[in-house]
């Protein structure tokens, strides 16, 4: 059935939806974080599906890259 609403090369590989509580846990962070996360705009992307908040996990994975650093003064992007 899902490779009726997917394109072949989705419903072989889904995307994986977290919620708040499993992304925090991934991440190693509160679910307060992740909430003023969203409120800055500075956290990794999320969706909102009516009141409901998930996390991609391909996003939360690609978002934890970009925040490697080499030193305390590095910025955001910067390698």
């Amino acid at each position: 059935m899902i490779h009726e609403i997917l394109p072949d090369a989705a419903a072989h590989n889904p995307p994986i939806y977290l919620n708040v509580p499993e992304t925090a846990a991934l991440l190693r962070v509160s679910p307060v974080t992740l909430g003023r996360w969203r409120i800055e705009g500075s956290g990794p992307p999320f969706r909102k599906f009516g009141r409901r908040v998930l996390y991609a996990r391909a996003d939360l994975i690609a978002w934890a890259e970009e925040q490697a650093r080499l030193s305390t003064s590095d910025e955001v992007g910067a390698r």
